[in-house]
């Protein structure tokens, strides 16, 4: 299968920068869609940002503009780096990668989920 490992989360004040790595790896053919949630205590899992094979983004109304993501399909790596934060801001980021595996022929779909890690924003 493939797994995800994420790193960059912390404590940062507000206004600060942080920047959000998550590489994936295993027997990956193709990597389609890479993505960014968060999930705050006592809310819904909420999707941020969003990046196609052809570099395509999308963002959720309340990062645009402070958050920027972006991919390296050399390293099947994809990054989000964090301007502005702000104290809502605060949340488990969860990083999720699509596509194919396997070895040989075989291909398989994949929908992979990284571990989370916290940010945490204080005023």
């Amino acid at each position: 299968q493939v797994q995800l490992q994420e790193s960059g989360g912390g404590l940062v004040q507000a206004g600060g920068s942080l920047k959000l790595s998550c590489a994936a790896s295993g027997t990956i053919r193709s990597i389609n869609s890479m993505n960014w949630y968060r999930q705050a205590p006592g809310k819904q899992r909420e999707l941020l940002a969003t990046i196609a094979t052809d570099n395509k983004t999308n963002y959720t109304d309340s990062v645009k503009g402070r958050f920027t993501i972006a991919r390296d399909n050399g390293r099947n790596t994809v990054y989000l780096q964090m301007n502005s934060l702000k104290p809502e801001d605060t949340a488990v980021y969860h990083c999720n990668v699509r596509g194919t595996y396997g070895r040989g022929l075989a291909r398989y779909p994949f929908d992979s989920w990284g571990q989370g890690t916290q940010v945490t924003v204080f005023s």
